[in-house]
């Protein structure tokens, strides 16, 4: 066997034995939380509101938190990266000093640990903006928008996953030919005609992928939302962007590491985990199903 033919099978063989590695990983880890939580996983537990420390009862308001804390956060994250990173492929000269100010911000902001965003949003939404609403608006003293809640924590979550909607947004605008853009402009339309008629549809999938990476890494983070609004034991659901709610992903992790009794909770963390991932896939499904159907109907 010749040097050539030796680095040819190493070239394939490797990748494709470390890609099996990964995936025979995520089977087990998967095969292990279905086998730990299928047992518990009932119509009363995900339907029920917990009972007793959550030793009983189910998990729906934690489901409902996490469903909204995701949909506020797209809300919010997403629109605002999208125009971002429009201003910045289609607008914004390669010297222009905002430009790279914003480039700066953005990268900066994809290194900064979760936790800091969690420390920000207590500093910054609860302390200052939540407080300057409640002492504008309201004169009982008491405290509306100065204490943690759904909408704080969302506006956190949206900061946290804002680098990666720029990111696949910008990248996405940069695989549409540039001679779209001139035969538009031939045409006589205008530059925001372009990007409204052109240059969005066909990079609409690129930016419903970044909508796919913000809830996948939105649905799965705690440390931003430990101080911004989440709760371990609150059996009703949030009536308001002012109160406070469940999430999965910090019930798990409370569960896991203060609970009295974990032996007992053992099979309910599992069937949570369970619970969070399925509702991870079944946003994520969603997105790239509506992806598919955007991209089959303007292909046709």
């Amino acid at each position: 066997m010749t040097k050539r033919n030796v680095a040819g099978f190493l070239a394939y063989a490797l990748p494709a034995f470390f890609a099996l590695l990964i995936v025979g990983a995520v089977v087990t880890i998967m095969g292990i939380i279905v086998a730990g939580g299928w047992s518990s996983l009932t119509a009363d537990f995900l339907l029920g509101a917990p009972e007793e420390g959550m030793t009983k009862g189910g998990i729906f308001p934690a489901i409902v938190g996490t469903f909204l804390l995701v949909v506020i956060m797209s809300l919010a994250g997403v629109p605002i990266g999208t125009f971002t990173a429009i201003y910045l492929s289609e607008y914004a000269s390669s010297r222009s000093v905002l430009a790279r100010l914003i480039r700066f911000a953005v990268n900066t902001l994809a290194g900064v640990p979760a936790i800091v965003f969690g420390l920000f949003g207590l500093g910054f939404f609860i302390q200052f903006v939540g407080s300057g609403i409640d002492r504008s608006l309201y004169d009982d003293g008491a405290l509306h928008w100065g204490q943690p809640n759904i909408l704080w924590a969302s506006l956190t979550m949206a900061l946290l996953t804002l680098p990666v909607v720029i990111v696949s947004v910008e990248e996405a605008i940069k695989t549409v030919p540039r001679e779209l853009r001139e035969a538009s402009l031939a045409l006589g339309a205008t530059k925001w005609q372009t990007i409204v008629k052109v240059v969005i549809p066909n990079s609409i999938t690129g930016i419903l992928t970044g909508g796919i990476l913000a809830v996948s890494r939105g649905a799965g983070e705690v440390a931003p939302i430990l101080f911004t609004g989440a709760a371990y034991f609150l059996p009703h659901l949030p009536s308001s962007l002012s109160d406070q709610f469940m999430e999965l992903g910090y019930h798990i992790y409370i569960m896991a590491t203060q609970s009295p009794d974990v032996e007992a909770t053992r099979g309910i963390q599992y069937a949570t985990t369970l619970v969070l991932l399925l509702l991870t896939f079944a946003l994520n499904f969603s997105a790239i199903f509506l992806r598919y159907t955007m991209r089959k109907r303007r292909m046709a």
